[in-house]
């Protein structure tokens, strides 16, 4: 493992934590320091069955490190144990809240909005989805069907009528599906994906705002995944640029610093781009909220105690690293994204022709896919597991995804008279800073699997 100096930095912290607080009256807490260390022990031995999601060489799923920092701040904050739903349970950590979600609004180009932090981006959403039906009772949400799933769920959840619109060879929502169920006038809101969780596929936002002043709806952005992107434009293709730079222009927002933005889990965050939205929140409790005239987070949000943790970790991580084009975070981004187009070239040129990327082209952000050659779709879809398994032996983590034949060249389909369903795909997201560096060591790792199974 890497090297940690987190333990040693929260030490020293946690000193001067404690002494801020070292006028009140000493006590004990009675523990047994022999039976904790035994279940810490254990607990370390439990948790060595996992895949090492924190190393360069866990390249599957969206699993990124927290940041040093983060850990250390979140462990200090837990000496307190905050609960942001009211000042008197997190009175810093409620400000330290309000400060770092200000700097993810900017980042979107907003001043004036209302917003917070959540448990998770399926919150956030839900959360999004809900305003989304008051302001437009009865009528239906659209998104694509490469939007997560859990929009579909929430949807029902909340008693609205959900419809998938067809994707295009890009993975994006079709524009013209879009604007035939746009035509029947009982929409209210489109969710807009910036950053498919199969492909990191890009909607088209610019285009969906246009058919937003010909109809009238909402768009609510999905960027749980993508939405930091927004910092690296010129290291976007040019469709995808031309969607984040209109992100400004959404009805709300979500996105999940527990996936680009170096967050332990769980950390989502909703944005409105209308405050007075905030009158839908708006409730009564006869304990909570009479310590303080200013503004209290539980009294915007659907969930009650929310950990304060959470928020004085990601203020630290932005205090760090913050939220700007050409800092430090924003390299890290962009070197996600070199990896993955490296990692790409690779899959095109392969002198074994062993792969197959998607006829759309390169990736928008950081996620590869690509499809094992084969006589056909089962036989792809049967190497793919064996190259999967192949990989981990050799330390190499990737991830399975199904995705439509249609997707991938059609002298392929055409040749076995298969032009419908989904073949078993690798993918890889390349979303840690480090990936870069090691692109060459998952090649490798990559190869070799295949030369031992095909």
């Amino acid at each position: 493992m890497v090297h940690d100096p987190v333990p040693g930095l929260l030490s020293r912290a946690t000193e001067l934590l404690e002494a801020e607080f070292g006028a009140l009256p000493a006590f004990e807490t009675a523990v047994d320091a022999g039976a904790i260390a035994e279940v810490l022990e254990a607990t370390a031995h439990r948790l060595a069955d996992n895949y090492p999601y924190f190393h360069p060489l866990y390249a599957g799923q969206m699993l990124k490190p927290p940041h040093p920092v983060a850990r250390a701040a979140y462990a200090l904050a837990m000496s307190i144990n905050p609960n942001n739903h009211a000042r008197d349970g997190g009175r810093a950590s409620s400000e330290m809240e309000i400060e770092a979600v200000r700097g993810i609004a900017a980042m979107f180009g907003w001043s004036e909005f209302l917003g917070h932090l959540t448990s998770s981006g399926t919150l956030a959403n839900l959360e999004a989805l809900w305003i989304a039906g008051q302001l437009a009772p009865g009528r239906r949400i659209v998104g694509s069907e490469q939007a997560h799933y859990t929009h579909k769920r929430i949807s029902a959840v909340l008693k609205l009528e959900f419809s998938s619109i067809p994707t295009d060879a890009y993975g994006r929502m079709d524009l013209a599906a879009l604007e035939a169920e746009l035509k029947t006038g009982d929409v209210g809101t489109v969710v807009v994906t910036l950053g498919t969780t199969a492909i990191g596929a890009v909607d088209s936002l610019d285009q969906v705002l246009a058919l937003r002043e010909k109809y009238g709806f909402r768009v609510h952005v999905d960027g749980a995944y993508g939405g930091y992107f927004r910092l690296i434009p010129d290291a976007l293709d040019e469709p995808a640029r031309r969607a984040f730079a209109m992100v400004d222009q959404a009805d709300s927002i979500v996105i999940d610093p527990h996936k680009h933005g170096l967050q332990p889990y769980g950390c989502g965050c909703v944005l409105f781009r209308d405050p007075t939205v905030g009158r839908f929140y708006k409730h009564d409790s006869p304990y909570t909220y009479f310590t303080s005239n200013q503004l209290h987070l539980g009294e915007i949000s659907l969930e009650c105690s929310r950990a304060g943790a959470a928020a004085v970790a990601l203020w630290a991580t932005q205090q760090l690293l913050p939220l700007e084009p050409g800092g430090e975070f924003a390299r890290g981004l962009a070197s996600g994204r070199a990896a993955a187009l490296e990692l790409y070239r690779r899959l095109r040129e392969d002198p074994g022709k062993r792969f197959q990327t998607p006829a759309a082209g390169a990736p928008e952000l950081d996620i590869v896919v690509w499809k094992l050659n084969a006589e056909d779709k089962k036989l792809a879809s049967e190497r793919a597991h064996r190259v999967f398994d192949a990989c981990a032996t050799r330390d190499l983590h990737l991830a399975l995804v199904e995705l439509p034949l249609t997707w991938f060249e059609p002298s392929w389909l055409d040749a076995k008279g298969e032009e419908s369903g989904t073949v078993t795909c690798l993918r890889s997201v390349l979303m840690k800073p480090e990936h870069e560096a090691w692109l060459n060591s998952i090649w490798e790792r990559l190869t070799a699997a295949c030369a031992d199974v095909l």
